[in-house]
C-alpha cells in the first residue's frame, strides 16, 4: 500500500470516527446514561489520537484552504448541549483546572461536560460535513482546518472532558 493510500484511508477512518461521535451526541437524549458515557470514553481517546498522530507533513496537498462555513449554528449547538446536560443531570458540572482565570481566583471554576462535548461536536461535525458535501474531494482541506482548531483550541477541551467523564464513570456514581 502506498503512503498516499494509507493517509487517505486514515482520513476516511477519521471521518467515520467523527461521524460516530456526532451521531452519539445527536442521539444522547435517546440513550441510557451509562451507554452514552461509555460511548464517549471509547470515542474521545481515539479522536484525540488520530488528530494528534496525523500531521501536516503527511498530507499530499498542503494548498491554502479556504475558510469553511459553519454547519453548526447556535440553535443546533444548544440543542446538542441541552440533550447531554439533561442526560448527565447533576454530574454535568466539573471543576476546570486548566482555565486561565483559575490562576487569579480564590474559588473553583466550574465547567460543563455537555458544553465541552458540544464544543467538540462543532468542529467534528463541520469536518465530516465538508467531506460529505464534497464527496471526499476536500478531505485534506477539511482535515487541515479541523487539525488547526484541534491544536489551538479543542484538544485541551477533549482532555478535560475525558477526565471528567472518567470521574463520573468510576468515582461519581455512574450506575
Amino acid at each position: 500500500m502506498t503512503e498516499i493510500t494509507n493517509i487517505t484511508n486514515r482520513l476516511y477512518n477519521l471521518t467515520a470516527l467523527a461521524v460516530e461521535y456526532c451521531n452519539a451526541c445527536e442521539t444522547a437524549g435517546e440513550m441510557e446514561r451509562s451507554e452514552f458515557i461509555d460511548s464517549m470514553l471509547d470515542l474521545l481517546p481515539r479522536i484525540y489520537w488520530e488528530f494528534f498522530d496525523i500531521s501536516a507533513e503527511d498530507m499530499v496537498s498542503l494548498e491554502e484552504f479556504p475558510e469553511f462555513s459553519d454547519y453548526v449554528d447556535e440553535d443546533y449547538y444548544e440543542s446538542i448541549r441541552r440533550h447531554i446536560e439533561v442526560l448527565l443531570g447533576p454530574d454535568d458540572t466539573f471543576l476546570e483546572t486548566f482555565e486561565e482565570d483559575m490562576k487569579y481566583s480564590d474559588t473553583p471554576i466550574a465547567a460543563s461536560i455537555a458544553e465541552s462535548l458540544a464544543d467538540l461536536f462543532q468542529p467534528l461535525f463541520n469536518f465530516a460535513s465538508v467531506v460529505k458535501d464534497t464527496e471526499g474531494e476536500r478531505i485534506v482541506d477539511a482535515f487541515m482546518e479541523c487539525k488547526g482548531e484541534f491544536e489551538n483550541y479543542w484538544s485541551q477541551t477533549l482532555c478535560n472532558v475525558l477526565r471528567a467523564l472518567n470521574h463520573v464513570k468510576y468515582k461519581g456514581g455512574e450506575e
